[in-house]
Order: C-alpha cells, then sequence, then structure tokens
C-alpha cells in the first residue's frame, strides 16, 4: 500500500466491524421463541420485542445513577406491563434480558476477511478502536469479538467525560497513539457522532460506512468519503493517503 502521510486509523465498532443490529435481531427472535413456547404470549411477543426496540434506540443511560444491567432490565418489564397489563414481573422481564444479551453477544464476531483487513492496515498505519456507550456494555462486545489484538489502543467513550462526536475524546486517541489529528482518519457508520466527530476534531478524513444506501438528510454531516463496506477502506486509504501528500 505504501502510506506515507496516512498515520493512524480510527474504526468505530457496532455495525461497522461487528454486526451489533444483526446480532440483536437474533436475541430477540431468541426472547420471542421463549415468550410463545414458555409462557404462551403468542402475538404479544413480537410487540414486547418491538417495544423493548424502540426503548433501546431512546435509551439515555446515566452510569451514575444506575447500572446497564438495571435499566435495561426495566425496559422489558416496562414493554410486558404495557403489552400485558397486570403488576410488574421482574423475573421474567430479567430472564428475557439475559437471554437477549447472552444471544447477542454469541453472534458479534469479527468476520475473517474483516480480520485480515485489519491485520495487513495494521502493517501500514496505526489502528484505535474508538467506540461510544457504556463501559460495561462495550467491553462486554469487545470480549465476545475478541478484537483486541487488532489494535495499538481501545478507547471507550463510556470510561471519558465525553464521548463522540465531542472533540476531546479525538486528541486523547491520537495522544495514546502519538499521532496530529490532520493525519487520521475515522470509519464508522454513523454520521452524527463518528462523522461529526471526526470534522469537529479536524481529522484530514472521514469515511462514512452506508451499508444500506441511506440518503442522508441535508442538514447532516458531510464526510469525506462512503463506502457500502468497511472492506473498501484498503482500496480508498491510498487516496486519501495522496490528498494528504498534496495538502502537506
Amino acid at each position: 500500500m505504501g502510506l506515507s502521510r496516512v498515520q493512524a486509523v480510527f474504526f468505530d465498532l457496532d455495525n461497522t466491524l461487528i454486526d451489533t443490529a444483526g446480532a440483536s435481531r437474533l436475541g430477540m427472535l431468541e426472547v420471542i421463541k421463549l415468550l410463545q413456547s414458555k409462557y404462551q404470549y403468542e402475538e404479544e411477543a413480537e410487540i414486547i420485542c418491538d417495544k423493548v426496540q424502540v426503548k433501546l434506540s431512546k435509551e439515555c443511560f446515566h452510569p451514575y445513577n444506575t447500572c446497564i444491567t438495571d435499566l435495561r432490565t426495566s425496559h422489558w418489564e416496562e414493554a410486558i406491563r404495557e403489552t400485558k397489563g397486570g403488576t410488574d414481573n421482574r423475573k421474567l422481564a430479567e430472564e428475557c434480558y439475559f437471554l437477549w444479551k447472552s444471544t447477542r453477544l454469541q453472534h458479534m464476531t469479527l468476520a475473517e476477511d474483516v480480520k485480515a483487513m485489519l491485520t495487513e492496515l495494521r502493517k501500514e498505519v496505526r489502528l484505535l478502536l474508538l467506540t461510544n456507550g457504556d463501559r460495561q456494555t462495550q467491553r462486554e462486545k469487545i470480549e465476545a469479538c475478541a478484537c483486541q489484538s487488532y489494535f495499538d489502543a481501545i478507547v471507550i467513550g463510556g470510561e471519558h467525560k465525553e464521548e463522540k462526536p465531542a472533540p476531546s475524546i479525538f486528541y486523547h486517541c491520537c495522544d495514546l497513539l502519538g499521532v496530529q489529528p490532520g493525519d487520521c482518519v475515522m470509519v464508522g457508520d454513523t454520521l452524527e457522532t463518528d462523522i461529526q466527530g471526526g470534522l469537529n476534531a479536524g481529522l484530514k478524513a472521514t469515511v462514512w460506512i452506508n451499508k444500506n444506501g441511506i440518503v442522508p438528510m441535508k442538514s447532516s454531516p458531510v464526510p469525506h468519503y462512503m463506502v457500502s463496506s468497511v472492506l473498501e477502506l484498503p482500496a480508498l486509504l491510498p487516496s486519501i493517503d495522496c490528498k494528504l501528500s498534496k495538502s502537506a
């Protein structure tokens, strides 16, 4: 590849390197089976899971006020009560939550072609994993997909005062690797955090992973590059490196 100016690449984790959304769907399917077979929740099972999915998408987690296990068990408890009525059923909520969680962790894996890509890239540049989210949740994902050995450093937003898109966490990443923002590339699937954060911090390039061909809103952050798969990155980096060299 022969890169001369790009010194580091920051990768997002969820839905960039691992299929978190797909793993979560498989977890929901297992809960539906449980509710239908063990508790005879026929139509209600899917409704409960849909409600939990909405709650997860709107989740606001404050680690100093509660733990992620309590919060997410409460999502299930509320969804069951809203669907079935009656009093809260904490025991059933816990059973659903832990089944969903364990199933999705089982399916959070690094694909072989992603492993190969990271291995080859690391011969050329420093690699850093930068992921938002609760410390416990993200550490469990990292452990499940066994990605630690592919990176020079791992930074979890929930372990810092600010997460993406705050510039501070990107500067922290640069300090860890001993590089300047202008020599780094951010790769991720979320415009509002990965791309906006890279722009805020003055990284030389941002690469948006747009797997589903989404047309962004006019007000959305504009990435420098867009690809449909993270596996397209190695072919793109020489072009980014060339532009860096010309602007140096």
